[in-house]
Order: C-alpha cells, then structure tokens, then sequence
C-alpha cells in the first residue's frame, strides 16, 4: 500500500514500485461527472409537496378538482428555506406539477395553474417565490414536473408530449439554475382527462420520447441532475422509506431500467455489472403521507426515524431526500421543522470529531481529494493517539475515478488480538460514503482489510467516532 495525492500522481508514479501504473491511476469505469460528484456531496436536501391535494386532503388528485379551492393564508417560502438550512440541507425540490395536472407556475400552457386561483388574485407564482428565497439564503433549486397528468384531456394522445416539452422548457428557463430536474414513474391511469373519467394507458418506455427530454435538460441546465428510475444523472432508490441498500453500486445497466421499471428491487443495491454511472437518491417523507394531512400532525418521524434513515442512506453511498408536507397556511408545520433541525443536531453531535484525524495522512486529513491506494488482500491499520471509546467508522472512496470496494472487513485490537467490527450487515461496498454503525468498543487501533475489489481501492477519507447515546432502530 502506497499513498496517493491526486495533483500529483504523474509525478509520484516513478516512485511506486509496489503498483503498476495502471493501478495506481487508471480509472475504474463507470465514472460519475463532475456534475454528479458535486450533487453526491450534498447528502441531505429537501422535498416539498404542495398544491390542490393540500386543500382536499389528498395524495394523488384525480384532476377534477377547482384551482379555486387553493388559497394558501400565510405562504412563506423564506420560512420554508430557513427551515432547511437549519437543518443542514444543501436544497431543495419543489414539485411544480403533481399528477393532477396543476401548475405552481403561470404556465402559458394551461389555466389549470395557479393563476386561476384567488392566491394573490391569481397573480401568484411559487416556483419563482422558492426561486428567490433559494437564492436568498443560498440554497440549490430543483422541480418535479409529472410526466403523468390526470386533468389534460389531450393525455395519451400525441399532442400531450409536446404540450409537456414546453412546459419543461419555462422550467428550465425561467428560475435560474436548477440543480436537478425529477422525473417519476406513475405514469397512466384512471383520472378526470377533460371529464372523459377513464382510464388510460400508455407505453412508459416511448410515450413521453425521454431521449428528447432528457436532451433539452441537459441544453438548458447541463449541470442539472436528472432523476428517474433509471437517471440518467440519478436513480430512484427503490422504495419510499428512504433505505439504500448495505450493498449499493452506482451503477445500472444503461440499456435495461427505465422510468416506471418494474424491478424496483434492483434500484435498491444497483448493477454491479453496469455500465453507467447512477447513483441512488433515498426519497421518504418526514410525514406518511407526501401532502398534508391534519390527521397525521402526531405521526412526524421521530428524531432517532430520522437519524437511521440518514445512515441507510448517506451512510449507504445514496443521498437522503427529506420531504415536507407544506400545510394548508403555506408554511412547514413547527412539529416538522423542529424534527428536521433536531436530526440535523444529532447527526452534527454523532459524526461531529473525528478521533482519527490527522492532517498529515491523506486517509484521515478530512480532504475528499486524497487518498491511499489499498489493492484487494492489502490492509490499512489506523491508529488512535490514545485508547479511545467509539462506535461509529466512516469510509470513503475517491469516486471520481470509480467505485472499486466489493467486500472489506474493518477490526479493532482488543488488546491481545484483532476483532471483527459487527455492523450488523454486509460489509461490501464503499462508494462515496459507507457509516458503519455497532456496539461501543474502546481501542487504539482499527484496521480495514480490502477483501475483493474492482480495482485497488482509492481511499479518500477514514474516521471514527463516538456517539453517547447513539440508537439503531
């Protein structure tokens, strides 16, 4: 084991008898872009679910309902932004238009919007209120448009694709730069569709002719993640509680997942063969449901809910996406907000000194862009100033070269002999972040051992720590 500092690498290769030049610097296929490294690094970011389902007590409207029921009393996007940068979120995405058809926008397209609501006499328009509060208090912005439309009685036709293109188009051009563009799959079904209220299908694959779509994101918002159950930029986790799976690949098979798959439970770990970069994003709402509802106002995760998804998550090599149901007012309820900030606290107060830091190792110095090289079947022993009490190790990879970890074991001297750490749960893979969580042991010396690799594994960052009153549930 040799150690690596990517700016100088070329000039380091000379000096490395022990790794072959292809293993010291050689990229490991898939990469991400430097795009989706940068949106990885956000970890944790916000979902909000607002609209006609908000007044009628729904999750998926039917899309009969009037734009006139909506007239929120005191919206505050900025309360909605100082929330999340209270909690430590790095954005937000709004969902500009659920299933239902109705727009947070003045789109042109349709007077289903907010324009044909009595909120400031239909002058309104709360993407860009988010837009500017985003901006404000320097948060990154998102939008959720659904392919899938329940009120529009041209959808399944082939006016309907276009009709959503220009749409996507005021999204892309109109609010400054986004940060990711969210696309799911529901898609098809019963709903109003003009008053024809019937059910209809289309073909998920073609209907929407995502290609075109995901060319004119990529035009407008090149540095724009894009999500869907097979990305391009990220992939739906496959389920909504917000878990990544102990095992998880960036990475799909471009060729096989689509949006609206119906192999959800592949998303879950990723290919492990795949041959293009999407990494998981773990959506879950800080509420059963999406949209607010009154009767749930008891049922707001708790803190120590919220703090294992985040660890299933971030600590999974996904990101966590943390909805909240705005209510009825146009504000974040106070029971919601005080649990996402309480979270935040908790995970600063759990992951917050790094007994293992030292600036002058590369695998500890706290810089994501350095790292040593450990090729399968080589250890890396980490020491502790002193005999210390901990319970949480972080690791990760240097993933702009790839993600190569496939098995590895993490141990701690007792004393008189090495013991495996029990995370209760494979340790396999890396990736950009892997937290490990077990019961407290006290040591001064850890070691990970690379048991099976892709390729020698860049190691960018190792830290432990102590968490006092740390729960798994």
């Amino acid at each position: 084991m040799k150690r690596i500092l990517p700016a100088s690498l070329f000039v380091l290769l000379a000096a490395l008898p022990a790794l072959s030049r292809d293993e010291a610097i050689t990229p490991c296929p898939p990469l991400p872009t430097v795009h989706q490294v940068a949106w990885q690094q956000m970890e944790t970011y916000a979902f909000v679910h607002f609209g006609l389902n908000t007044f009628t007590d729904q999750e998926w409207g039917y899309g009969d309902v009037s734009p006139e029921v909506f007239n929120p009393t005191a919206l505050d996007c900025e309360q909605w932004a100082r929330t999340f940068v209270e909690a430590g979120m790095k954005g937000v995405i709004l969902t500009a238009k659920h299933h239902d058809g109705f727009c947070l926008w003045p789109t042109k397209y349709t007077d289903y919007s907010i324009r044909g609501t009595p909120y400031l006499d239909g002058k309104g328009d709360i993407v860009g209120q988010l837009a500017e509060a985003c901006r404000k208090y320097g948060l990154k912005l998102g939008l959720y448009l659904s392919p899938w439309d329940r009120h529009q009685a041209f959808y399944g036709t082939p006016l309907y694709p276009e009709y959503y293109v220009l749409q996507m188009e005021e999204l892309l051009t109109q609010y400054g730069e986004l940060f990711e563009v969210w696309l799911d799959g529901a898609n098809g079904g019963n709903g109003w569709y003009g008053g024809a209220k019937e059910e209809r299908k289309i073909d998920r694959r073609t209907y929407y002719n995502y290609p075109r779509i995901f060319s004119l994101v990529q035009r407008k918002q090149p540095q724009a993640i894009i999500f869907s159950d097979g990305g391009p930029g990220c992939r739906w986790v496959g389920n909504e509680n917000g878990f990544a799976g102990a095992t998880n690949w960036a990475f799909l098979h471009s060729d096989k997942v689509y949006p609206g798959y119906d192999r959800s439970r592949e998303l879950t770990s990723g290919h492990a063969e795949g041959d293009a970069w999407v990494p998981s994003e773990c959506d879950v709402s800080i509420r059963p449901g999406w949209f607010y509802h009154r009767q749930e106002d008891d049922k707001v995760k708790t803190v120590d809910q919220l703090v294992d998804i985040y660890y299933r998550s971030v600590g999974h090599n996904g990101t966590m996406l943390l909805n909240f149901p705005v209510d009825r007012t146009g504000r974040i309820h106070p029971t919601d907000s005080l649990r996402a900030v309480a979270f935040h606290k908790r995970i600063q107060q759990e992951l917050g000194q790094n007994l293992l830091y030292d600036k002058k190792k590369p695998e500890t110095d706290g810089n994501f862009d350095t790292y040593v090289v450990l090729r399968t079947g080589e250890s890396l022993e980490l020491r502790l100033p002193r005999k210390t009490t901990l319970n949480r190790l972080l690791l990760q990879e240097y993933i702009p070269l790839g993600q190569r970890a496939k098995i590895f074991s993490a141990e701690y001297f007792d004393g008189t002999a090495w013991q495996t750490i029990d995370a209760g749960e494979e340790t396999t893979t890396i990736g950009y972040k892997r937290i490990l969580r077990f019961p407290a042991v006290r040591t001064r010396r850890l070691r990970l051992n690379v048991l099976d690799s892709r390729a020698p594994v860049l190691l960018s960052e190792a830290a432990a720590y102590y968490a006092p009153e740390a729960k798994k549930e």
